[in-house]
């Protein structure tokens, strides 16, 4: 855990924010060092932080001890170069238990994970939040989605809670999205609140996002494929929307269909990912399951088919720089 706040150092995002696979061996129980070798491997390919035991990681598949060994590790290997968010979720009790745990294994911030199968009210979601946020001094951003649906009110409220930095989407309403993002403006003048875009492929939705002012997301090709995660972050960012379009068209639209094809493919799916690349991470743990072989090798298809698009790109790039060049000449 490093001094600076969490909030100043996501604001300062430069690459896509990183989340993990949970590495299992052969015998299914943790393989550490291959998780470290994965988070590592994240960081120096220019991941801006790294989100340790959330969804992809397999949060939920995680005893109490090995979710604290993860973080640690991750803690251990990005040695303060990036800030390390750690999930916390179930029931307020057990949610607590867990920001512990990642509070005592140096993370520097949570990541609120809705509650456990109940269907709150906004009420019991402001309780909840309040309570996780103050059980640590770890900063914590609220991850909204399924059963965790937040009312603007319920967002004003939030960003005036002490340790609550920022609201993570995974609900996908832009309509609620914009509400919540002017209500809290309007109603909280100055105060600094960070917002995500959290669906799964978060890049198929980034153009409409960055569109209401939302340019933070979680990337989960950077986890198998980084070098496409960093070139459609950089088109992204700097407004390119040629190249940014061309890798929706070729690469992250059928990658959604993909991924589409099976139940808990936005997790088996990115784990076989990471195994193509040369990282045996191992495979889910139940009750999640395998993809099927056919859809693995479409995977690896479409990897190249991203590579490919990116090698398009930079020899268009230099073709039409050769082009000015001889004209000048």
């Amino acid at each position: 855990m490093t001094s600076a706040p969490l909030a100043a150092r996501l604001t300062r995002v430069e690459g896509p924010l990183f989340f993990p696979v949970t590495a299992y061996g052969p015998d299914g129980t943790l393989d550490l060092d291959a998780f470290r070798a994965h988070v590592r491997g994240g960081v120096d390919a220019g991941a801006a932080a790294v989100f340790a035991c959330c969804g992809t990681g397999e949060f939920h598949a995680l005893t109490p001890q090995e979710f604290r060994d993860c973080v640690a590790a991750a803690v251990e290997e990005t040695a303060g170069e990036v800030p390390v968010v750690a999930g916390a979720g179930y029931g307020t009790a057990l949610a607590i238990q867990y920001a512990r745990l990642a509070e005592e294994a140096g993370a520097d911030g949570l990541l609120a994970m809705p509650p456990y199968l109940v269907v709150a009210d906004q009420e019991g979601l402001l309780r909840h939040y309040t309570e996780l946020a103050g059980a640590t001094s770890l900063d914590t951003i609220v991850y909204q989605r399924d059963n965790a649906v937040l009312t603007p009110a319920t967002a004003v409220a939030l960003a005036q809670v002490d340790g609550i930095i920022g609201l993570k989407d995974g609900f996908g309403d832009l309509d609620l999205m914009q509400r919540i993002v002017s209500t809290v403006r309007r109603e909280l003048p100055g105060r600094e609140f960070l917002y995500f875009n959290g669906l799964p492929t978060a890049e198929l939705t980034g153009l409409a996002y960055r569109g209401i002012g939302i340019t933070l997301y979680s990337s989960a090709v950077f986890a198998f494929a980084p070098d496409i995660a960093l070139a459609f972050h950089r088109a992204l960012n700097s407004g390119d929307d040629v190249t940014a379009n061309r890798l929706l068209d070729g690469f992250y639209v059928p990658l959604v269909e993909l991924r589409n094809q099976g139940r808990g493919y936005a997790v088996s799916l990115v784990k076989a990912g990471v195994r193509l690349g040369g990282l045996d991470v191992g495979e889910v743990r139940p009750p999640l399951s395998e993809p099927l072989g056919l859809h693995v090798k479409e995977l690896a298809a479409l990897i190249e088919r991203g590579r490919a698009l990116l090698t398009d790109a930079g020899a268009g790039a230099a073709s039409g720089a050769d082009a000015v060049s001889g004209a000048g000449a």
